[in-house]
């Protein structure tokens, strides 16, 4: 079970942030050609897989449901902090924003076509991963996709690794490391992409996504 200190404190952090990261991630896909790109080649997985609904979930100030709803998913976000909720209501009226913990997301079982964790898992503590994915894994149809992205460890013999994150404590994993999590919990890997640091980054880390298929 995921530690309720942890997520209080990660909670409470997000809330005095919100509105600066919202402020700051706004237009963050502008200059991402290669986010853009993965997160079309989910859109198109999941389309192509059937009409089943996609929960972003860690969705924030709702910048990214925004962005897979252009792109035509029927999409909605769900996210901890009660304060990133309000401001992504108020930003896309028109969507659905719910608040909610990754841990025991409020979805029936098997009913999604997609989920999108995007940046977050980073405050999950490395032992308390598999209860996270194990909830991804019983709200998605057969067949579904799962598109996870975070920071990648720099060492794989330290598959985690702790950095100074600017709101609460985050992990970085080594990509085969996750990506053997994954399978463990049902979800087989289909692709990644993986972005190297640009000297404009605020973090010089590699950013992965990986794209997952629950069987």
């Amino acid at each position: 079970m995921v530690e309720h200190d942890v997520l209080d404190a990660t909670r409470a952090a997000y809330d005095a942030a919100a509105p600066l990261y919202a402020e700051l991630f706004r237009e963050e896909l502008r200059d991402r050609t290669m986010d853009r790109a993965i997160l079309g080649a989910f859109a198109e997985v999941v389309g192509a897989s059937g009409d089943g609904q996609v929960a972003d979930l860690g969705c924030g100030p709702g910048h990214i449901t925004a962005y897979l709803d252009e792109l035509g998913l029927a999409v909605f976000g769900v996210d901890a902090s009660p304060a990133m909720i309000e401001l992504a209501r108020h930003a896309y009226p028109g969507l659905r924003f719910d608040v909610g913990s990754m841990a025991a997301v409020d979805i029936a079982d098997g009913v999604l076509g997609g989920v999108l964790s995007r940046w977050s898992v980073i405050h999950t503590p490395p032992r308390e991963l598999p209860v996270i994915l194990a909830e991804f894994y019983r709200v998605l149809a057969p067949g579904g996709h799962l598109l996870i992205g975070f920071s990648a460890s720099d060492d794989p013999s330290h598959p985690t690794q702790v950095f100074d994150h600017a709101v609460a404590p985050a992990y970085r994993w080594w990509p085969d490391h996750l990506a053997a999590t994954l399978r463990e919990s049902g979800l087989a890997e289909v692709g990644r992409m993986v972005r190297q640091p640009q000297p404009t980054d605020r973090r010089q880390f590699q950013e992965i996504h990986l794209l997952a298929r629950k069987g």
